[in-house]
């Protein structure tokens, strides 16, 4: 008899635990199957400046944040929201010297942070363009990333030569001639909005 009580008493345990998997399953099979989204490589992203970056005191493997400014889609789907936080790092330093070209800064990003706590990584450069508003604010479409960095008064050039280490070419080297001074340090200061582009792809689920 109690022999078939223990039996019993395990079976119930059984049954219990199977009802209790039961009902936690689906829960685990939404989370499981919530739809992600790509976004492809060389996708822009504008963001904001929230440190003070400046080629004076920065260090190479400096980390700095960075605010999107604008919500990112993917098939219409929102994926990144205005609020996600960037992280950069310093790659490069050139100080400013009286008798060199000003200082400049080469950057990358790493990961991004959305509102709700989660984190992924992600290879993103600093986006450089063609054009320049009339505060001459480097901006707008044909963003370059190759090679991209800050220069004198928080300016974004591309098109380096040397591996980086040259002077800025094409129709960014009148810009940077008549508006940098020699021994100018590179300073980008809170609340400056630059683009940065995705190097390669990154898998996200929408946001919320």
């Amino acid at each position: 008899m109690s022999g078939f009580k223990t039996v019993s008493k395990r079976m119930f345990v059984l049954i219990a635990a199977l009802a209790l998997a039961g009902m936690m399953l689906p829960a685990f099979s939404q989370t499981k199957r919530r739809p992600k989204y790509t976004l492809p490589s060389e996708t822009v992203l504008r963001v904001r400046m929230n440190d003070k970056l400046t080629s004076k005191t920065a260090q190479v493997g400096s980390h700095f944040q960075t605010t999107v400014v604008t919500p990112v889609y993917a098939k219409g789907v929102q994926v990144i929201p205005a609020g996600a936080i960037v992280m950069g790092k310093v790659t490069h330093v050139e100080r400013a010297s009286r008798k060199s070209n000003s200082g400049s800064l080469t950057v990358i990003f790493t990961s991004i942070k959305m509102p709700n706590g989660t984190t992924h990584p992600l290879s993103a450069s600093l986006a450089a363009s063609d054009s320049k508003d009339n505060e001459g604010e480097i901006k707008g479409n044909s963003s370059k990333k190759r090679n991209a960095r800050f220069i004198g008064r928080g300016m974004v050039v591309g098109g380096l030569i040397n591996g980086g280490t040259g002077v800025a070419t094409g129709g960014l080297i009148g810009a940077a001639r008549g508006l940098i001074k020699k021994g100018e340090e590179a300073q980008v200061d809170p609340g400056t909005e630059f683009d940065i582009m995705l190097d390669h792809s990154v898998l996200l689920t929408a946001f919320p």
